[in-house]
């Protein structure tokens, strides 16, 4: 059954085409990750702080346009904004490397570009997964984000590697030029798609952009499954950020390996997070998409705390054993909530629902960057990792205290009564809502 719906997805051609535009930009986007930091230092000489800014600057407009992009969203079709973001950021990035040929780049451009392609990235994830219910129907979704995250963990394990073999070929610079080419690929991929896309759902209670963010956020916060993975995102994230920020430091300067082996090291978390995303379907399926969830972060979580246990040799094994599962646990989970949230929210709502949680779960990315940054310096690397991935361990707890841990699968419409029943309501809640959850055993 599960290799017919496999196949079931993939002779989907407009599926094909959005999965391919995706990996393609992906693909870029990794090689961005590497390529930008590397520009900043190799080719305009900045120091640390610059860098620190720079990648800053890629997060920043989460936190500023996110909950706004969302309400908008939820007015317009979404397809022609993820068309002209791809095109925008093309633009964008390709800038770059004609400035640096002409010797006319500087770091304040480098800022802009990087501030600019932030902002479109807010509206295309966004909208790319509001768009994603377009293509497939509702009982492919978890098969189809499966996939998608399947290629974003791997394009996270090429991505830096292709960089790398870039810049020594071609200059630091020509990576923004591989990055704005796959936004054309990516483009292409949505120009060719047919399915046409509904208009948007009008809900009778249109007010003003600032009413319907509000909405969106009071959805999310009285939602008794909504609000627990967004405070579970939000803390995860902190303490991964938290350790990544001092893990080069940690594995360089206290474990004492050459910068190549740390890149050998750190493929481990992508690899793990490449397994956790072929596996999310079947654990669905066998223990149920809340059970299975909250078990495989039971099981994962604990592992993080391995990695301040590293040391030369051998040791090492104790830190990529310990990425390894961390990945394999964050990404299944990522592909559960995808598709929970595509299938549970009601359509005229779900652009800020994704935009809210996103933008929630984002904005403790740079704290968590800058607390272990600041842990490392004033305890060592092995405390700041000790301390964050002691933070990262436990989390799997908020799932644990959530409704989600009576249940076996989440549920997948929304029903306002049962955000007013709230949490911990009677066996007849219960059986009222088990006859809409997303069953992977009826598909």
């Amino acid at each position: 059954m599960e290799k017919m719906e496999h196949r079931r997805v993939l002779r989907q051609r407009d599926f094909r085409l959005l999965w391919f535009g995706e990996t393609a930009r992906t693909l870029g986007n990794s090689v961005t990750s590497v390529a930008l930091p590397l520009i900043a230092v190799v080719v305009l000489d900045t120091n640390a702080t610059a860098v620190g800014l720079l990648s800053a600057a890629i997060w920043l407009p989460w936190l500023v346009v996110g909950l706004p992009a969302g309400a908008w969203l939820d007015r317009v079709r979404r397809r022609p904004v993820m068309l002209a973001c791809n095109l925008v950021s093309a633009s964008l990035y390709a800038s770059v490397p004609v400035l640096g040929w002409f010797d006319a780049l500087t770091f304040t451009h480098l800022l802009i570009v990087a501030l600019a392609g932030g902002t479109a990235a807010v509206f295309f994830n966004t909208a790319n997964h509001v768009y994603l219910p377009t293509v497939l129907a509702e009982r492919d979704l978890l098969e189809g984000n499966s996939k998608l995250q399947v290629s974003e963990a791997g394009t996270s394990v090429a991505g830096p590697g292709l960089a790398g073999l870039i810049a020594h070929a071609f200059g630091a610079v020509a990576g923004l030029l591989v990055d704005a080419l796959t936004f054309l690929v990516s483009a292409w991929c949505l120009r060719s798609i047919h399915a046409q896309e509904a208009p948007p759902e009008k809900d009778g209670r249109d007010g003003n952009l600032r009413s319907q963010v509000a909405e969106g956020l009071r959805f999310v916060q009285r939602d008794r499954y909504l609000r627990p993975m967004v405070i579970y995102g939000a803390i995860v994230n902190l303490a991964l950020m938290g350790y990544q920020a001092v893990q080069v430091v940690f594995l360089v300067r206290t474990v004492g390996i050459t910068p190549g082996t740390v890149g050998l090291v750190l493929i481990a978390g992508s690899l793990g997070g490449i397994l956790g995303a072929t596996l999310a379907k079947s654990i669905g399926r066998r223990f149920g998409t809340a059970r299975g969830m909250l078990v495989m972060q039971m099981l994962t979580g604990p592992w993080a705390l391995l990695m301040p246990l590293a040391s030369g040799g051998a040791g090492l094994l104790f830190f990529a054993s310990g990425a390894f599962v961390i990945g394999v646990g964050i990404v299944s989970c990522n592909v559960i909530l995808g598709s929970f949230r595509q299938m549970y929210c009601p359509p005229h709502l779900l652009g800020r629902v994704v935009a809210t949680s996103m933008m929630l779960n984002h904005s403790t990315i740079p704290l968590g960057s800058l607390l272990g940054g600041f842990l490392g310096d004033a305890l060592g690397p092995r405390t700041a990792m000790w301390i964050m991935t002691g933070v990262l361990a436990p989390c799997w707890l908020i799932l644990a205290f959530s409704p989600i841990r009576t249940q076996r699968d989440l549920p997948t419409h929304y029903r306002p009564v049962e955000a007013a029943e709230g949490i911990g309501r009677g066996s007849g809640h219960h059986r009222q809502k088990r006859k809409e959850t997303i069953n992977l055993r009826e598909h």
